[in-house]
């Protein structure tokens, strides 16, 4: 009969996470989640307003790096009351930019508690789950989860359709 082999106590991983606020609420994303954090004063002439679509939660789109990136309003999305954004997170692998008012800081997350039952419809799919920090549990956003491939699509169909009339009525002034 052989001894069973006595299992290692498992060390959390640990990984860097931004918290920041969107509508006075508090939430957390990974830091490698996040390409760049710049701030909204300097989109000024770079940012495209896009046509009415049914994506309520973007407006605008920023060009970058031959890459379209949709700007997600953060009080929009999460549905909280409208403040005003000072920074933009522009996320990695995912053509979205987010909204925020601002970072509290910069931490370390080495617990990820899964979304209890309660969170059943839509926020689901936009949150990876919980963590617990400083006497406070942040829920922890998914990147991906901002926009899902229903909303890119239409917004994609938005931006296309825009960018063949921009195309159409320069084409017609040069005449």
């Amino acid at each position: 009969m052989q001894a069973a082999v006595p299992s290692k106590a498992r060390t959390p991983r640990a990984e860097q996470i931004i918290l920041f606020r969107v509508g006075g609420q508090l939430f957390a994303i990974s830091s490698a989640s996040v390409q760049e954090v710049r701030s909204i004063d300097s989109l000024t002439g770079i940012s495209q307003e896009i046509p009415t679509t049914s994506v309520r939660k973007v407006r605008h789109t920023v060009r970058r790096n031959e890459q379209t990136h949709y700007v997600v309003n953060g009080t929009v999305h999460f549905g909280l009351p409208a403040t005003a954004a000072s920074l933009i997170f522009f996320l990695r692998h995912t053509p979205t930019a987010l909204l925020v008012d601002g970072i509290e800081k910069m931490t370390t997350m080495t617990y990820l508690q899964s979304l209890p039952q309660a969170f059943c419809h839509e926020e689901r799919d936009w949150y990876r789950g919980l963590t617990p920090l400083d006497q406070t549990v942040v829920p922890v956003v998914k990147p991906e989860g901002f926009l899902s491939t229903e909303e890119l699509t239409l917004l994609d169909t938005a931006v296309q359709a825009e960018f063949k009339k921009k195309k159409a009525d320069t084409a017609e002034a040069h005449e």
